[in-house]
Order: structure tokens, then sequence, then C-alpha cells
């Protein structure tokens, strides 16, 4: 059962300020990128229409504290880490690391981010509805020992 994930983006023109620097929202378009390619990787869905299937993984918070920044051009790895499972909510940290000429990741994390999303369905009149995390889901989901946010 995977317990993390990594994607690696290089940072682009329309993503940066006038300085170059890539603006703070874009730490949570990535984190959203590496979200989604997790689940890809495990071939789930993050978003289902199908009557009384998961309709998606809606956030109730989201937050990211940023340590230096990335530039226009830099190449980071984001890097997935699941750091609970609840009955209805997973939540995810995220490691924003750039990588080196050679494209080795470098030790220092530029950002770190959180983000806790329930698990909905469609409900009375398309009300979302907070639903337990169905087996077959929960039962991919591994949450990342402790020793994994060091490296």
């Amino acid at each position: 059962m995977p317990s993390e994930f990594r994607l690696t983006r290089t940072v682009e023109f329309c993503e940066t300020d006038m300085a170059g620097i890539m603006h703070f929202s874009n730490f949570f378009r990535w984190m959203e990128a590496c979200e989604a390619g997790f689940y890809r990787s495990l071939n789930l869905p993050l978003i289902s229409f199908v009557p009384g299937s998961v309709v998606g993984w809606p956030r109730v918070s989201a937050s990211c504290t940023y340590k230096a920044p990335l530039r226009f051009n830099d190449t980071a790895e984001v890097r997935l880490l699941i750091k609970e499972v609840r009955t209805r909510a997973v939540i995810f940290v995220f490691q924003f690391r750039l990588l080196d000429a050679a494209g080795g990741v470098l030790p220092a994390v530029l950002a770190e981010g959180e983000i806790a999303a329930v698990c909905v369905t469609a409900g009375a009149g398309g009300k979302m509805v907070a639903q337990p995390i169905p087996a077959e889901v929960r039962a991919r989901l591994e949450v990342a020992p402790a020793s994994a946010y060091a490296g």
C-alpha cells in the first residue's frame, strides 16, 4: 500500500510574479496536481459521477508554509505523504524540494503544505454528504511512517 507519491514540475513563467518567484497560490495548484497523480497511480477516481459512488474529495482545510522561494525555470519535486486516514477524511502533507542539474533532489524543504479532504457522495437534491471512505479506497491508503518526513 502506498503512503507517498512524487511529482516533478518546472516553474513556468505564468506561475511567477514579476520578480520571477512562484506565486504562493501555485503551491496549492501543484499540491492538487500531485494528489491527482497519486490517485491516478492507484487507478482510483478522484471524482466519480456514478450514482452511489464517491463524488469527490472537497477540502476542509488547506495550508502551506513557505521557507524559500521557487523561481522561474526551477525544477522541483512535490512529495505527497499520507499523514492520516480517518473514517471520512484523508490528510496529506506535501513537501517541495529543488532538483539539482543532475536531477537529484536537494535536502532542503522549500515549502510544506497540508490538505484535509473529506470523502463525499451526492445526497438528496445533489447536496454533498460526507461518507465513510469506501473499503476499496481505504485498502490502498497507508499512513507514512514518521521517518518518511525527514527525507
